[in-house]
C-alpha cells in the first residue's frame, strides 16, 4: 500500500501545534488581528461598565423622584420643603424644584409678583425657562457616555469582520506558501479569523440591547420631569393670579 501521501509524523505535529483554545487563538493570531481582538474586548468591558452604571443610576433616580413627589404632594408648605432641601438637591427632580423656587424667591424679593400682568407674565416665563434649562442640563449629565454604547453597537461587528477578513487572507497566504491544504493547516487561521467576528458580536449585542433599554428608561424619566415641571409651573401660576 502507498503510505507516502501524508507523513504521519508531520500530520501529528500539525495537529499537536493547532491550539484552538481561546488563548491559543489569540496567541497565534496576526498582530493586527490581535489589536482588533484587544480593542473589542476593552470596548466590551467599558460597555458593561456603562450599562451597570446607568441601570443603577436610573433606578436610584426613580426612587428619589418617588420620594420627592411624596413630600411635594404631602400638602406641606413649598417654602418649607425648599428650606429643608437646601441648595444641594440630590436628584434632577429636586433640582428642577429648587431652581424654580430660587427664581420665584428672587422675583418675590424684588416685588415683581405684586406688580402688573406684564411683570407676572415675565416671572412665569423666567421660572419656566429655569426649569427647562435645569431639565436639559440634568438629562445631558444622565445621557453621558450613551453615545459610546451606540457607537460600539453599530461598529463592533464591522471591526470584528475586518479582523476576520484579515485573518482569512493570512490563512490563504499560509496555504499558498506551504502548498498544503490539509485541515490541520487551514483550521487555526480560519478559527482565529472567526474568533474576531465572535468578539465583535459579543461587544455589539449587549451594547445594542441595553442602549435601547436605557434610552427608553431615560426617555420615560425625562417625560416624568417634564410633567412635574408643568404641574409645578401651574401651581406657581395660580399663586401669581391670586396676587401672592
Amino acid at each position: 500500500m502507498d503510505q507516502t501521501l501524508v507523513t504521519p509524523g508531520l500530520d501529528a505535529g500539525l495537529g499537536a501545534s493547532a491550539d484552538l483554545s481561546i488563548v491559543g487563538l489569540f496567541l497565534l493570531a496576526d498582530p493586527l488581528v490581535k489589536a482588533v481582538m484587544i480593542m473589542l474586548v476593552l470596548a466590551s468591558i467599558w460597555c458593561w461598565a456603562i450599562i451597570f452604571e446607568k441601570l443603577i443610576k436610573v433606578r436610584q433616580l426613580r426612587a428619589r423622584a418617588s420620594d420627592f413627589e411624596d413630600r411635594f404632594w404631602s400638602g406641606g408648605s413649598l417654602e418649607d420643603l425648599y428650606d429643608k432641601m437646601g441648595d444641594q438637591p440630590n436628584d434632577p427632580m429636586s433640582a428642577v424644584f429648587s431652581s424654580a423656587m430660587r427664581e420665584w424667591r428672587r422675583s418675590t424679593a424684588r416685588g415683581l409678583t405684586a406688580k402688573g400682568n406684564e411683570f407676572r407674565a415675565s416671572v412665569r416665563q423666567r421660572v419656566e425657562q429655569v426649569m427647562g434649562l435645569t431639565i436639559m442640563r440634568e438629562m445631558e449629565a444622565l445621557e453621558k457616555r450613551m453615545t459610546f454604547l451606540a457607537s460600539v453597537g453599530s461598529t463592533a461587528p464591522f471591526v470584528g469582520l475586518f479582523g476576520t477578513v484579515w485573518g482569512i487572507m493570512n490563512s490563504f497566504q499560509s496555504i499558498a506558501a506551504s502548498k498544503n491544504t490539509s485541515l490541520a493547516v487551514v483550521a487555526p487561521g480560519i478559527a482565529e479569523a472567526l474568533f474576531a467576528t465572535a468578539l465583535g458580536l459579543v461587544a455589539a449585542i449587549p451594547a445594542v440591547i441595553f442602549y435601547n433599554k436605557i434610552s427608553s428608561d431615560i426617555g420615560k424619566y425625562a417625560a416624568r420631569l417634564e410633567a412635574f415641571s408643568s404641574e409645578f409651573g401651574s401651581i406657581l401660576s395660580r399663586q401669581l393670579d391670586e396676587g401672592q
